[in-house]
């Protein structure tokens, strides 16, 4: 293994801790996935049956675009998994991680005909880069792999209605932070619509500046900012994802 592809799998399964942590996992039923650096497809994906919250650097299972294992081990994937990371990991090479979550207030608000509103800050980094997939059922047919690339197109923030969050970044600590605020703007969005308040809505000016003002706020270091802390405050928690 290469010194690389072991810090790959360190930030893959923090990423997967701190997906338990913040509260957007679901049992075993999610997924978050990683392209192994190197010339073959290669990714990184959780074994299939533990939680989130036991996933280790050691225990994450190397596939290839078909669903082999490369390395062998005693896990299985999700099936679903598979369909979804496979079709975005080969069609997108800037889409190193993608993280999939069936949070709560993910759901609801995919549920929505109106989808997410532009009434937080959270809201117009996510709406900046949005797209939208059709439910079609528990994602097991290839036939929906054009159509979710499709809805995907160079975005880097897509509701799958009736069904969850998605994002996908360079790097796990980007993909990470996107969810963050996905799931930020989703909840703040609930919790004002059942205020029955009067929501004020964002110019659509400044959502088109939103990438923007975020490279200025981050410094152009995008999630690579946040990420040491979030590392350091697994670490005080349990550094057994690092095994």
């Amino acid at each position: 293994m290469t010194d690389a592809e072991r810090q790959l799998r360190v930030d893959l399964a923090a990423c997967y801790r701190l997906v338990a942590l913040y509260g957007w996992d679901d049992l075993i039923f999610t997924h978050i996935s990683a392209r192994v650096p190197g010339p073959e497809h290669h990714f990184l994906i959780n074994p299939y049956g533990m939680t989130f919250d036991e996933v280790t650097a050691s225990s994450l299972v190397k596939i290839d675009l078909e669903g082999h294992k490369v390395v062998d081990s005693p896990y299985e994937i999700n099936p679903a998994g598979f369909t979804i990371h496979s079709a975005i990991h080969a069609a997108r090479e800037d889409a190193k991680c993608v993280l999939h979550t069936h949070s709560i207030n993910g759901v609801a608000v995919s549920a929505s005909k109106q989808g997410l509103l532009p009434i937080s800050q959270q809201s117009i980094f996510a709406l900046a880069s949005l797209g939208y997939h059709d439910y079609e059922g528990v994602a097991l047919h290839e036939g929906e792999k054009p159509r979710l690339v499709r809805d995907l197109g160079d975005k880097s923030f897509l509701m799958l209605r009736n069904h969850g969050l998605l994002t996908v970044g360079p790097t796990i600590a980007d993909a990470f932070v996107f969810m963050y605020i996905f799931e930020a703007a989703c909840t703040i969005q609930l919790r004002a619509q059942a205020a029955a308040a009067d929501l004020i809505p964002i110019d659509p000016k400044i959502i088109a500046g939103a990438q923007m003002a975020a490279r200025q706020v981050t410094r152009q270091a995008g999630g690579a900012l946040a990420w040491p802390g979030l590392l350091r405050k697994l670490d005080r928690i349990d550094r057994s994802y690092r095994d």
